[in-house]
């Protein structure tokens, strides 16, 4: 007899230590996000036990049970009815911060800064893509045109959609960040135009000679920062403190006046004469050894990169690629990283299919096909902390099959138009190399392949999940 919401939630509070445990709790689409006071006091066996729970995991400071859609709603209106007491998802997101070392704190903050300016990012990358095949004198052959016959009205067009988000990249991070730093988002948006107005001197054109740097006081370069970074993340993050001390002290009647005009005075100052060039060099060391990696022979990076990436998504300090990402982006406009995480990700889906598959438990049936459908689609938290996890041999048999994929993707030198998407999704990112799109697709039937051979023959069976359940 299947059990009540009431039940259920009484189980989870029961599993998880008891309310007493529970500092806070808030659900996502899918997930109940829980802080809780002493991890020692959570039972993950009971947890993953309970009906209904498809895995269970720690991510970000915060212990997530999966539900699912739906459910996890009914779960959570079923707790808080018994005297939980409930927060909004980002009051939980909030506390999960103060958790970690200081580096995954940092690396957190990254990807809160740069996670809302991700989609347009994305757009960019597809609208280069099709760029690229409009563009292609192969398919342009095909239908009896030459690019001598593409309108340069055409053209310019989409010149606009594939260039304007990396054209204002400062405005789209300074904004982001002043929001996440509790500044005002519309100064942010200010400042980061600011860094790229057209009276300084185009980063682009001092980059190839065609245009000379200021010198301000006969020795600070002075640029505009069109592509750039960590000059308006910093100039964001600045800004957004320096904004909040000064509305602590200046008078609320000349506050709408004095802090916005001291803010944006200040601040351009500084991101002009002092972050801007500092912050722009330390980019700089970081994209040419992000390069050097990538650039090492006989596919090494991409083995490396394609083994050690998801481990590196199980710390959750994983946003650390979104910023190499965009930086290869604006740089070369093309993203090295994409496929060979695509690898990746292919792979520990293999091996949760292989899971799911091989078992005979119903539940984890039921838990594993969903979740490796999932990582096909470029989320692999559920496949991960849910199933492979778990059992642990699936996920070093799927980090063998991304290390392999990896390896190829390296080794053929694929190259995404943009970033963000990945896996099946992302066959869209090398529609702009037609020669590209089916070495991508071989790469991930070969991670596929590795990672679900590994995990049937070696990786997974009943008997070892009974062994590892009697261990516990």
């Amino acid at each position: 007899m299947a059990k009540t919401d009431k039940q259920i939630a009484q189980e989870v509070l029961d599993a998880v230590g008891g309310r007493d445990n529970i500092a806070s709790i808030a659900h996502c689409a899918t997930r109940l996000r829980i802080m809780v006071h002493d991890k020692e006091k959570v039972n993950q066996t009971e947890v993953e036990d309970i009906e209904k729970v498809k895995g269970a995991f720690y991510n970000s400071g915060q212990y997530q049970i999966i539900f699912g859609t739906g459910t996890v709603n009914k779960i959570y209106d079923a707790i808080t009815g018994l005297g939980v007491e409930g927060k909004s998802n980002e009051e939980v997101k909030s506390e999960g911060k103060k958790q970690g070392n200081a580096f995954q704190r940092a690396i957190r903050i990254f990807g809160d800064v740069f996670v809302p300016i991700i989609p347009v990012l994305v757009a960019t990358g597809l609208f280069m893509g099709l760029r690229g095949v409009l563009m292609n004198e192969q398919i342009l052959a095909w239908m009896g045109m030459t690019p001598k016959d593409i309108s340069p009205n055409f053209i310019l067009f989409t010149q606009v959609l594939t260039d304007t988000a990396f054209a204002f990249l400062p405005a789209l991070v300074a904004w982001s960040a002043f929001k996440v730093f509790g500044g005002s988002p519309i100064l942010g948006i200010v400042l980061g135009l600011m860094l790229v107005n057209p009276a300084l001197p185009n980063a682009y054109a001092v980059g190839n000679g065609s245009a000379e740097a200021l010198k301000f006081f006969g020795f600070i370069p002075v640029v505009g920062y069109q592509g750039s970074v960590l000059p308006a993340f910093f100039v964001g993050l600045i800004g957004a403190k320096f904004e909040k001390a000064l509305r602590k002290r200046i008078p609320d009647a000349i506050d709408l006046i004095v802090t916005p005009f001291v803010t944006l005075l200040v601040m351009i100052t500084l991101g002009l004469f002092a972050i801007g060039p500092v912050f722009h060099s330390l980019e700089t060391v970081i994209l040419t050894g992000t390069k050097w990696v990538l650039d090492l022979p006989y596919g090494i990076a991409g083995l490396l990169i394609g083994f050690f990436q998801q481990i590196i998504v199980v710390t959750g300090v994983h946003h650390i690629f979104n910023f190499m990402e965009i930086q290869l982006l604006e740089e070369f406009k093309y993203n090295e990283f994409n496929p060979i995480i695509s690898a990746a990700m292919t792979a520990q889906g293999a091996a949760t299919v292989a899971v799911g598959l091989k078992t005979r438990n119903k539940k984890l049936k039921a838990l594993a096909l969903p979740s490796a459908f999932s990582a096909f689609l470029g989320i692999t938290e559920p496949a991960i902390f849910g199933v492979n996890l778990r059992y642990f041999k699936p996920f070093v048999c799927g980090l063998i099959g991304g290390a392999v994929g990896g390896f190829l993707a390296s080794l053929f030198h694929l190259k995404a138009s943009g970033m963000a998407i990945t896996v099946l999704p992302g066959t869209l990112l090398f529609i702009k190399d037609i020669g590209q799109l089916p070495i991508y697709l071989l790469v991930l039937a070969v991670s596929f392949a590795v990672g679900f051979i590994l995990t049937w023959f070696f990786g997974y069976s009943d008997k070892m999940a009974e062994e590892l359940k009697r261990a516990k």
